[in-house]
């Protein structure tokens, strides 16, 4: 009998008819998932500019408020790896369902708690309190929201079709800020001011917690099958020990989590970042730039589509680092298009939501094929923690700081920057695979 390697083993599993679970199966799983966590990390952050800097800290001028909302905004992200370690203590002692169901209960509890979050003026400084313990909640529970199914479609499928599969999960991120855009332009648009602060923002946050329900029955349906149990006895999506998986794949796991900074970098640069500048240093009302960015979203997610044919052809690394230099040009001359009106805004947002579904289409699978299989799970967990840690957590906050104090050519800089890091890592990367290992 020829031998057969155990990816093609595993590919020919989730890719086969009769199987309980198909490909497709865990494509709608993963999309379902990463959506749902993507619609709350969007709800918290247009929440962040349009509500809290009015309801939890009106005693400040609105930059700062916003400033301060940012900062409890990153608290998630600084939780999150240590959400990790608690909930792969409970995976390995108690199985992937168990560490699910938690893992969203406590996401879905904490942005509930949100929603019903007391003001400022009703209850003091206690409500500042209140937000970051929720938020510190929705990083814990991020962190065990891993499932290790992106990793599954990326590295399990056939090799001509890897960035085809990797771009799947990244569909979430628009999906997820489309859905979240358009509620809020809704309530904005619909309610008075007084109205809106009142109740009407609330409701994204209850909409949060009944996408989460469904995510966690989208996951459970996947997760619980002979298929998924086999890969996850094989060691495919075994998990490790961080300690263990660090001493084993430190580089690794250093070069994945700054590789997509260019990415994430445009990511809050497209999404978070302008919304509050239009809202702070502008007269125009956030319900029609909350529109914009939902019709450019749909920009984003052809974008993303076609980085997977693109990437199986050119390279993921190719496309990544191309993407890159394409966003260190854009960061150029996006202040000037971000400060040009309503033609500026439009311009900004189509041309930046395209560069980020070409770059953040491929940026989460382009160095995962460097783990060896025995710490693929926890290495690609501990890998995206670092990476929206670091590129994400940080950058709405730092992205204003600079604008608000230096213009927005000091925006673009930031940006400039994410770029940077990228390309340094993409060229460590392809050194080391030169060396190590066939390249990808």
């Amino acid at each position: 009998m020829a031998h057969t390697s155990t990816g093609e083993t595993d590919s020919g599993l989730i890719g086969s008819d009769h199987g309980q679970v198909s490909a497709g199966d865990i494509a709608v799983g993963v999309i379902v998932g990463r959506t749902s966590e993507f619609f709350d990390f969007f709800v918290y952050a247009i929440a962040s500019v349009i509500v809290f800097p009015k309801l939890v800290f009106p005693t400040h001028d609105p930059l700062v408020g916003t400033l301060y909302s940012f900062a409890i905004f990153a608290l998630a992200f600084i939780a999150r790896p240590f959400g990790s370690v608690l909930f792969m203590a409970v995976d390995r002692a108690y199985g992937r369902g168990a560490k699910l169901t938690i893992a969203l209960f406590l996401l879905g509890t904490s942005t509930v708690a949100i929603a019903f979050l007391p003001a400022y003026g009703d209850i003091g400084v206690l409500a500042i309190w209140l937000l970051a313990l929720a938020r510190i909640g929705q990083g814990v529970a991020l962190g065990g929201t891993w499932d290790g199914l992106p990793s599954l479609l990326a590295l399990n499928a056939p090799r001509n079709r890897r960035g085809f599969y990797a771009m799947i999960p990244q569909l979430g991120a628009p999906i997820g800020l489309i859905v979240a855009s358009a509620l809020f332009a809704f309530f904005v648009a619909n309610l008075s001011a007084d109205d809106f602060l009142a109740w009407g923002w609330r409701y994204p946050f209850f909409v949060a917690f009944a996408i989460n329900v469904v995510a966690l029955f989208a996951r459970l349906r996947i997760v619980v099958t002979p298929e998924f149990s086999k890969l996850y006895e094989s060691g495919d999506l075994q998990p490790t020990r961080i300690r263990d998986t660090i001493r084993a794949e430190g580089r690794n796991v250093v070069v994945g989590a700054f590789a997509p900074l260019a990415s994430f970098a445009l990511f809050h640069m497209v999404t978070v970042f302008p919304l509050s500048w239009v809202f702070l240093f502008t007269n125009e009302g956030p319900a029609r730039f909350l529109a914009i960015e939902a019709v450019s979203a749909l920009f984003g997610i052809a974008a993303i589509v076609a980085s997977g044919p693109l990437a199986d052809r050119v390279g993921r690394r190719a496309l990544l680092g191309g993407s890159a230099i394409a966003i260190a040009t854009f960061s150029g001359f996006a202040p000037q298009l971000l400060d040009g009106g309503t033609v500026g805004e439009i311009l900004f947002m189509v041309l930046g939501f395209i560069l980020l579904g070409l770059s953040f289409g491929q940026s989460s699978g382009v160095v995962a094929s460097s783990f060896s299989r025995h710490h693929r799970y926890t290495g690609s967990a501990i890998t995206s923690d670092l990476a929206w840690m670091f590129g994400a957590g940080f950058a709405p906050l730092a992205a204003l700081l600079l604008a608000g104090n230096f213009g927005l050519i000091a925006a673009g800089a930031y940006l400039l920057s994410g770029a940077a890091c990228t390309l340094l890592a993409l060229w460590i990367d392809r050194r080391r695979s030169a060396a190590d290992r066939p390249v990808d």
